[in-house]
């Protein structure tokens, strides 16, 4: 990128390349979103939702307290 510049050198050699290590990790946390993100289709897991069946997992209503309710 910067080439024949004294100036970029020194600063590399005293802190490093951060333009390359930002490039890495972003390359390593776009690869990781990916994993992520991609839908899972191993056994156990509902077809289409990308989620796993366990029992419980939804929607639940809490119980309110007796007395008066806030409107």
């Amino acid at each position: 990128m910067f080439q024949d510049s004294p100036i970029y050198d020194r600063l590399v050699a005293e802190r490093g390349d951060v333009p390359e290590q930002v490039r890495r990790d972003a390359e390593r946390v776009s690869r990781e979103l990916e994993v992520v993100m991609r839908p899972l289709h191993a056994p156990g897991h509902l077809p289409g939702t990308g989620r796993q069946a366990s029992p419980g997992a939804g929607w639940q209503r809490t119980a309110l307290l007796p007395g008066p309710r806030p409107h």
